[in-house]
């Protein structure tokens, strides 16, 4: 009987997965989140929450401040700081940016890992909202929310979609991911790259295959730059 580590290496090899699968890391954790809440007059009025399952639910209709985890500090997996580290591409998202993307990175040497790292550093935007995550958030309330818990050095590149083809994506309260002014961006400290992201058949979601063709364009093209600085 291994670890969960050897688990990890044993179900990638019965699945036949390309690459490795890396935990953050080997501690047990649970995640918690700090909600924001309006009362009757208006005050803000705070709840914690312990559980991810239950953060969505609780968080709908208000506001994530922050998530964290219990217990905090935990130590990162080695092999996934090395991995990190020599890394020629990193890409955080997408997915629920609140339960999914921000935990891995609450790990402080992923985080540092992730900072440190030469390798071309991007962070994938949703291209629509998640209910009781993010209700009402464009791409700048996605990389705020990044950028407040890990700080504004981690990722300085975002790719995000611009093709909207039906005026809503289904389901109540679900809007479109709207990327900023390009001045807005600038003054934030990040670049934002815009393009045609969305599967049509499901809009609400990434394409892979766009997507995987427009990160190896934006990396080529990020390696070629910095080559002739």
């Amino acid at each position: 009987i291994g670890g969960f580590d050897q688990a990890l290496a044993e179900s990638s090899r019965v699945l036949a997965i390309r690459g490795r699968v890396l935990p953050a890391t080997l501690k047990a954790l649970v995640l918690g989140a700090d909600v924001r809440e309006e009362g009757p007059g208006g005050e803000p009025r705070w709840q914690r929450v312990i559980g991810e399952s239950l953060i969505p639910t609780v968080a709908h209709g208000h506001v994530i401040e922050r998530v964290f985890l219990q217990p905090e500090n935990p130590p990162a997996y080695p092999e996934a700081v090395r991995a990190i580290l020599e890394a020629d591409l990193i890409v955080a998202g997408p997915g629920s940016l609140f339960t999914s993307v921000l935990p891995n990175l609450l790990v402080p040497d992923i985080a540092a890992a992730v900072r440190a790292a030469p390798g071309v550093k991007v962070y994938i935007c949703n291209v629509a909202t998640q209910r009781g995550e993010t209700d009402g958030f464009g791409v700048q309330e996605h990389v705020r929310a990044l950028q407040s818990h890990i700080g504004n050095d981690a990722f300085s590149l975002v790719l995000a979609n611009d093709a909207f083809p039906v005026p809503q994506p289904p389901g109540e309260g679900v809007q479109w991911v709207t990327p900023p002014p390009p001045e807005v961006a600038r003054q934030s400290g990040y670049r934002v790259i815009t393009d045609d992201l969305v599967d049509r058949e499901q809009p609400w979601r990434h394409a892979p295959d766009k997507l995987a063709r427009r990160l190896l364009a934006l990396y080529e093209q990020e390696v070629s730059q910095h080559s002739q600085e």
